[in-house]
């Protein structure tokens, strides 16, 4: 299947550079987008234009992108098949399958500088606060990023479960900042003690590392490691999948995964940018590589609902 996509791919990058492009039938106007929140809104358009003008240019029709203000607006959308593609986080897809498991496909996931498959939840403190780990941030105010975000709430959660706490007596009190950014920007400003977003835990720290939150966070100018800490890191966290809309054509599945293949060679800044720091490229993923995540989120979803 790699094989086919990516020389797909490359037929699709000559067709681009001809007059006449081909014209898959969508059955919609257009080739739609979907943006999970987490950043900013004009930072996410602006990165992701250059996907758009890719994914326009490789089907011939018109590509729109829709940002939204958290993750469960992009998550109504692939459920509702008024979005094609976008590229979520494992709980946000778990989340998705438990919903209507006929909705999307994952069909393509990162691999990390160093081969890994996976990334981090880190839990941070600001540098000079006392908060130097877990035990130390009980009593205080913890900032999650988004409900539906896997190492913004997800996995920390399912960790707290882990270690014999319950988050809601433990800590004073627990908040949702609205995504990873304003999170990370919550606990510098003071509004928490305490925070969770997502890395890829390879590389420098003061680069943010290779990839993630920080990592975007960093190049924008809008952090200085030097002044968080690492209170904690979870275990190897599943990479979310970019997946697409169970119904599109298969010709049109195809091409968008082989274009996606060869981007981090064809257009490195693009794949740079769209996807949040320096990654190796891409892997094939099916459903099997989130059951456990489904599993958790399953686990989460019956908790809350009996208490």
């Amino acid at each position: 299947m790699a094989a086919a996509a990516a020389m797909i791919a490359v037929t699709g990058a000559s067709l681009a550079q001809a007059q006449e492009r081909p014209k898959f039938d969508l059955e919609t106007d257009a080739f739609r987008i979907g943006i999970i929140g987490g950043e900013n809104q004009q930072d996410r358009l602006r990165k992701y234009q250059c996907l758009e003008e890719r994914f326009e240019t490789l089907l011939g029709v018109n590509t729109k992108l829709f940002p939204s203000s958290d993750y469960a607006g992009t998550m109504e959308g692939l459920l509702g098949g008024n979005l094609d593609y976008a590229f979520l986080g494992s709980s946000g897809y778990a989340g998705i399958h438990i919903e209507d498991p006929d909705a999307v496909e994952p069909v393509l996931s990162r691999i990390q500088v160093n081969g890994s498959k996976g990334y981090h939840s880190i839990m941070l403190s600001r540098k000079g606060s006392g908060i130097d780990s877990i035990e130390d941030a009980k009593g205080k105010i913890l900032g999650y990023a988004d409900p539906n975000s896997t190492s913004g709430y997800l996995i920390p959660v399912s960790a707290f479960d882990e270690m014999g706490i319950n988050p809601d007596q433990y800590f004073k009190k627990t908040v949702f900042s609205g995504g990873h950014e304003q999170n990370v920007l919550a606990l510098l400003n003071g509004d928490v003690d305490v925070a969770v977003t997502w890395t890829s835990g390879v590389g420098e720290w003061e680069d943010g590392y290779t990839s993630g939150n920080l990592r975007k966070m960093v190049d924008k100018g809008m952090l200085d490691m030097s002044e968080i800490q690492k209170v904690w890191m979870s275990d190897l966290i599943p990479n979310g999948p970019a997946v697409l809309r169970t119904t599109l054509p298969q010709q049109v599945k195809i091409a968008v995964e082989g274009s996606l293949m060869t981007m981090p060679f064809d257009n490195p800044e693009c794949f740079y940018q769209t996807f949040g720091g320096n990654y190796k490229g891409f892997f094939e993923v099916s459903h099997d590589f989130y059951q456990g995540i489904v599993n958790a989120r399953k686990k989460e979803i019956e908790q809350a609902e009996a208490e």
